[in-house]
């Protein structure tokens, strides 16, 4: 297999298709959480097995990222991303036809790994497109947008369908999107070989980090129903970090590990995911617990719970595709980062204020937009950062790292603001408080602690993350005189 040199054109249209093929994934997270009323109504599912529908996704999903981007390494990425594009399809397409709850919850599992495959190795392929610190950076913040507001898109698009036709459409849609991705990728994106299964085929190694991780979202999304202090929950999250510690031990042993120990020897790749993880988990909370809140408390359809989020989406857009590529080659990708993660910090203590009688205009969309302000402008800067420390051969497995953070951290942050909303409005329904006033304040607490992790993000930016060269200097824009100073633990990345 030979790699192929694309044109300038051609290699815009790839980032374009990768980003499609990327949306359709990302939209699947929040679109079936729309239409689960009606697929509960149509399959029969009791309350508790309707998580299934979500939870079967998520546990491969999780569980394959970090694998998928290593083997993207070794195998050639453009091949993992058609091979996991293809189940993709595929599973959508069960989804759609499935005639009783095992068939469907059965390909959502399937349906999983291939969003794994696919979505694990297109920041390294962009990266690898776009080796120009101008061009990254633009490219990285149409991938941006894509990761960070297509949520909110699957929440409008899941009302329209659901609505309109019916819930078996929130699949169905999928099938011509997956053929012209796949048809198209093949066509515009190059294809560099492989390092080749020699170069990290350890298949021990690969059953401990895969099996860790399906463990630990698993357990995860079981906190909800078990608890935190339940014994399931401690011996399935202490079993998921004794394999992790038996991973990253073998790892440091073995001639070609799966996953180099050298990609964490960089502070801002380390820093950048953790960031991402502490962000992602108050913004998922925002979202889930925000269209709670419009339906329960305000009386929201799904159709307007999705146009309430589309000032967010408008503005991530905006900022991510035509803003973010002159802050970062302006000021520096840390730089842009912490006046976005207070914005961030900001929404959601707004959010913990909002009333029972709550105004669209006057206490949703201030921090709708600020949210949307600020995940726009830094969700490009974080994804550079965690990108700064790969080498060639590692960048598919930097971006699987990337992919990992922003699913656990997302998972484990829900899991953590769902938990203490629910008990919170339990023990005031408990005290005789009214229903919408109980939910209300469960939901207040979860943006507060939201609005911590957030801030928790702040203080590792200023403190733990570094500015790399600054990039405008790298292209000659930089202000006159100023020294190109290259920060060593930047480097080290």
């Amino acid at each position: 297999m030979t790699s192929t040199a694309p044109t300038d054109s051609n290699r815009w249209l790839a980032l374009y298709v990768l980003c499609a093929g990327m949306l359709m994934i990302v939209l699947d997270g929040t679109i079936v959480n729309v239409a689960l009323p009606s697929i509960q109504e149509d399959l029969g599912f009791s309350q508790s097995n309707l998580a299934w529908v979500v939870n079967a996704y998520l546990i491969p999903f999780g569980g394959l990222l970090l694998l998928a981007g290593r083997l993207g390494d070794l195998l050639g990425q453009r091949r993992v991303f058609l091979v996991g594009l293809g189940i993709f399809t595929v599973a959508s397409a069960l989804c759609a036809a499935s005639p009783d709850q095992g068939v469907l919850i059965g390909a959502r599992f399937i349906q999983g790994i291939g969003g794994a495959l696919s979505s694990a190795v297109i920041l390294a392929m962009i990266v690898r497109m776009f080796p120009a610190p101008n061009e990254q950076a633009k490219a990285i913040g149409v991938y941006g947008f894509v990761a960070s507001a297509g949520g909110s898109i699957g929440l409008l698009l899941g009302g329209v369908l659901t609505e309109a036709i019916s819930w078996h459409f929130i699949f169905v849609i999928n099938l011509p999107i997956g053929v012209l991705v796949g048809w198209l990728a093949l066509r515009l994106v190059d294809n560099p070989d492989g390092l080749g299964m020699r170069e990290g085929a350890d298949f021990p190694g690969a059953a401990l980090i895969t099996a860790a991780l399906m463990l630990g979202v698993f357990t995860i999304l079981q906190i909800t129903e078990w608890g935190w202090v339940d014994a399931r929950t401690i011996g399935g999250l202490a079993i998921a970090a004794a394999l992790i510690a038996a991973f990253v031990r073998r790892q440091g042993r073995i001639a070609n590990p799966l996953m180099p120990l050298r990609l964490f020897s960089s502070r801002n790749v380390v820093g950048a995911n953790t960031v991402q993880a502490l962000l992602v988990a108050g913004m998922f909370g925002m979202f889930f617990l925000g269209a709670l809140y419009l339906e329960k408390v305000l009386g929201y359809s799904a159709l307007e719970i999705g146009l309430a989020f589309l000032p967010t989406t408008v503005v991530m857009g905006g900022l991510s595709l035509g803003f973010s590529e002159k802050l970062i080659m302006r000021f520096g990708p840390r730089n842009i980062l912490i006046p976005g993660f207070i914005m961030v910090t900001l929404a959601l203590l707004l959010f913990a204020r909002t009333p029972v009688d709550g105004n669209y205009v006057t206490d949703l969309l201030p921090p709708f937009l600020l949210i949307g302000i600020g995940i726009g402008t830094s969700f490009p800067g974080i994804m550079t950062l965690a990108m700064s420390g790969a080498t060639p051969q590692d960048a598919g497995l930097a971006s699987g790292l990337v992919n990992t953070s922003m699913q656990v951290g997302g998972a484990v942050g829900l899991a953590v603001l769902a938990t203490l909303s629910t008990e919170r409005t339990q023990k005031l329904e408990e005290a005789g408080h009214s229903v919408a006033s109980s939910l209300t304040s469960g939901y207040h607490l979860a943006y507060l602690v939201g609005a911590g992790l957030a801030f928790a993000s702040v203080l590792i930016a200023i403190f733990v993350l570094r500015q790399p060269q600054p990039m405008a200097e790298l292209t000659g824009h930089g202000p006159a005189g100023e020294p190109a100073e290259r920060d060593a633990a930047a480097i080290e990345g």
